[in-house]
């Protein structure tokens, strides 16, 4: 079931062009792949899709519901969650303390759930940084501190988890971890939204990949559909004409 749909969204700064009539579909229980060049608008198409810049033109959906013009704390609630390309850790609070404050905001509108040191504790161990719980945020390296931005997400309890380049940092075998959780976030039925620049990540983890190039759509497809194409290729993967 679709649910996200981002029908022609167009983000114009003064003459540039950042995103340009994209449209775009992400279905529960899938991992769906942004990739392109840098420049290409994919943290623009991120934020308006979580209501941190208002498209030009163009409308968001979630579950059929318009929400372009939501403010960024109802989509939270409505289910939307994501991390960010530059880090946005709080760096003078632990890493348990940076999930808690997730978790402890979920429980302003949702009764009933675990106690937020319970699930920021959860989903610390999934994202498997639990033995850093202690730690300040400004001293783990960067790809634990990108796995910390993840558990903050997760603590929401989101249907929809957007990510921009959330493997920059890791190690390989914290990239195989990674992928796994991925796809197991997709088997509980959670649709995720992924840029990332690690291609091999994309293709393994990835069921449909749109190739933005220059604000626009350049190619959707399944990954083996997308590196095949030629267009693709030429402006992205590193094959010359």
């Amino acid at each position: 079931m679709t649910l996200l749909e981002v029908v022609g969204a167009t983000v114009r700064f003064g003459g540039l062009v950042a995103v340009d009539d994209v449209a775009l579909c992400s279905a529960e229980g899938t991992v769906t792949g942004l990739i392109g060049p840098n420049g290409a608008g994919k943290t623009t198409l991120f934020n308006v899709i979580t209501g941190l810049q208002a498209p030009t033109a163009g409308v968001v959906l979630l579950d059929r519901q318009d929400i372009t013009h939501a403010p960024a704390p109802s989509r939270a609630r409505l289910g939307v969650a994501r991390t960010f390309q530059r880090l946005e850790v709080f760096g003078s609070m632990t890493v348990l303390d940076n999930v808690l404050t997730a978790a402890e905001l979920r429980r302003t509108w949702t009764k009933g759930d675990l106690p937020p040191i319970e699930v920021a504790r959860e989903v610390l161990r999934r994202a498997g940084v639990l033995a850093h719980a202690d730690a300040m945020a400004d001293a783990v390296p960067t790809g634990i501190a990108r796995l910390v931005e993840l558990a903050r997400a997760l603590a929401l309890r989101p249907r929809l988890l957007l990510l921009d380049e959330p493997s920059s940092g890791l190690s390989p075998q914290e990239t195989g971890a990674f992928a796994a959780l991925l796809t197991d976030l997709a088997s509980e039925g959670m649709g995720v939204l992924l840029v990332e620049h690690d291609v091999d990540l994309v293709m393994s983890v990835c069921s449909t990949v749109h190739v933005l190039d220059f604000g626009r759509v350049l190619a959707v497809g399944s990954p083996a559909e997308v590196q095949a194409d030629p267009l693709v290729q030429q402006a992205y993967l590193g094959a010359t004409a």
